[in-house]
């Protein structure tokens, strides 16, 4: 009971997750399909959703367990995330340090640059203060990379490599990101015009750039890929009906967004922390997730009724 208990807890941590982290996702799709002919919406909500699932949230998974364990080969890696041999998972569980530092420095970054660079809502007295101090972003992940490579070298070479890939990988998202917000601009203001099929092309490169967040985050969840591809499955699942239901009403919660970078921040530390060989029970990351998240959507839901 334990453990079936335990599955539970963290497949529904990882649907919540996925989809208050894909908010911004949600939008941008919303809005783009707005622009779109109805049979193009229709292909897109049904055939973009089997993609976002099972490609995507399933690709994204193997790719990286054959990254960090390249000696089981490209075919080996993906019969190894389905595998119960306790020797596979032991080899998983062998190369999880490095995993882990990279996925929890690239949320680390997340976090930081969101509490340093972007417009935000404020939820909380300090990102006030944060917020006029975006010049340090740089300073204050640069050093925060340095220390982690710096103690992780005494441990694992490996290890400290994984912290720098992980930093990579956010630069290099965090580009596309950028360029996909200038896109969406000029879509959305008639200063480039693009066929409905160029459109769903965008929404599905979209999709992907932010798919890696809710990814490289599930890693602090389990190792487990089913789990992973179950737990992230149902939250694109989510985040699809959210995009063809009422979006401006998710919208109201404008809270969300703080709920879901704190809880960025917190999986990015439980990762970090595991990859020092320091043991975080499984149910923290699904349990602090739930909390954090409970917490701004009440402050939300407090300022909605408060207003006339």
């Amino acid at each position: 009971m334990i453990d079936f208990w335990s599955l539970v807890l963290t497949v529904l941590g990882l649907c919540i997750f996925e989809t208050v982290s894909s908010i911004d996702n949600a939008v941008i799709n919303a809005e783009v399909l707005r622009t779109m002919s109805q049979k193009a919406r229709r292909w897109f909500l049904l055939w973009g959703m089997l993609f976002a699932v099972f490609i995507v949230r399933g690709l994204l998974p193997w790719i990286i367990i054959w990254g960090t364990n390249p000696s089981l080969g490209f075919i080996g890696s993906f019969t190894a995330a389905f595998s119960s041999d306790p020797l596979v998972f032991q080899a998983i569980e062998a190369t999880a340090p490095i995993l882990l530092m990279g996925g929890g420095v690239f949320l680390l970054f997340l976090f930081f640059h969101w509490l340093f660079m972007e417009p935000k809502i404020f939820g909380l007295h300090a990102e006030r203060f944060f917020a006029r101090q975006a010049v340090w972003f740089y300073a204050v992940v640069s050093v925060v990379l340095a220390v982690l490579v710096w103690y992780s070298m005494k441990i694992n070479p490996l290890i400290a490599f994984g912290a720098v890939v992980g930093s990579t990988a956010f630069f290099i998202t965090h580009g596309f990101k950028q360029n996909a917000e200038k896109a969406e601009h000029d879509m959305l203001h008639h200063q480039t015009s693009l066929s409905d099929w160029s459109k769903i092309l965008y929404l599905e490169v979209i999709d992907l750039t932010f798919s890696i967040d809710g990814v490289l985050g599930a890693f602090a969840f389990t190792l487990v890929v089913p789990l992973i591809l179950l737990g992230n499955g149902l939250g694109a699942i989510v985040v699809r009906q959210l995009t063809i239901g009422n979006i401006e009403r998710i919208k109201k919660y404008k809270y969300l967004k703080n709920g879901a970078m704190y809880s960025i921040l917190a999986l990015g530390v439980v990762m970090v922390t595991d990859s020092f060989g320091v043991h975080v029970p499984s149910w923290v990351s699904p349990i602090v997730t739930f909390t954090v998240l409970g917490y701004f959507f009440w402050r939300s839901k407090r300022e909605m009724g408060s207003k006339p």
